[in-house]
């Protein structure tokens, strides 16, 4: 199983980024997929989350008019698209996923999902 993040980088505030995460090794479309991140110092937190028929999309209260997820079946990818960069945002976003046989709700839990790739950076200058 490999899911492969990318699209992050150094940015200046306000601007927008598309971080992008490849699915392999699974069956995609059995999967709810995840976004989190983490900055240094920081617990790990949950960004947006989408279900495996793209039927429902969370995305955490705090970023709720900035951060958006979708994902494309056809080509097993998953992205989120983060507009108005705030250097608060700053920090190493990963893409999980997981089983819908643990469970049809989408979850904003870290330990409810089953597979997570390697991350990407997103550093935001002010």
């Amino acid at each position: 199983v490999q899911l492969q993040a990318s699209g992050g980088g150094l940015v200046q505030a306000g601007v927008s980024l598309r971080l992008s995460c490849a699915a392999s090794g699974i069956t995609f479309n059995q999967y709810h997929m995840g976004w989190f991140r983490q900055a240094p110092g920081k617990e790990r937190e949950f960004v947006a989350a989408i279900s495996w028929s793209d039927s429902n999309r969370y995305v955490a209260e705090f970023l709720r008019g900035r951060f958006t997820i979708s994902r494309d079946k056809a080509k097993s990818m998953v992205y989120l698209q983060m507009n108005s960069l705030k250097p608060e945002d700053s920090a190493v976003y990963y893409c999980a996923a997981e089983s819908i046989a643990d469970s049809t709700y989408l979850s904003a839990y870290a330990r409810a999902y089953d597979f997570w790739g390697q991350g990407t950076q997103v550093t935001v200058s002010s």
